[in-house]
């Protein structure tokens, strides 16, 4: 099986990301355009990209212009 299209920007640059570890029971795909992720096993609102909410949705050539995501600082030492 080919890995779906992504449901928020309709990219094809789609990976699974994990697999339950029962076989076919859940999987975790991953766009790598916008980075939605989602489960195997959600609603169609958010598989489907006919079904996925257009407010919500992203055009794959506005992702570049995005503002920068700050990184998340070190984790602070324990002070226990």
């Amino acid at each position: 099986m080919a890995n779906p299209v992504c449901p928020r920007c309709r990219s094809d640059a789609t990976a699974v990301r994990a697999q339950s570890h029962a076989a076919g029971v859940w999987t975790i795909f991953g766009c790598d355009t916008c980075f939605y992720t989602w489960r195997s096993t959600e609603p169609a609102a958010n598989t489907d990209p006919d079904q996925y909410p257009r407010i919500f949705r992203l055009n794959p050539a506005d992702v570049a212009k995005f503002p920068e995501v700050p990184t998340i600082p070190p984790v602070k030492p324990d002070s226990r």
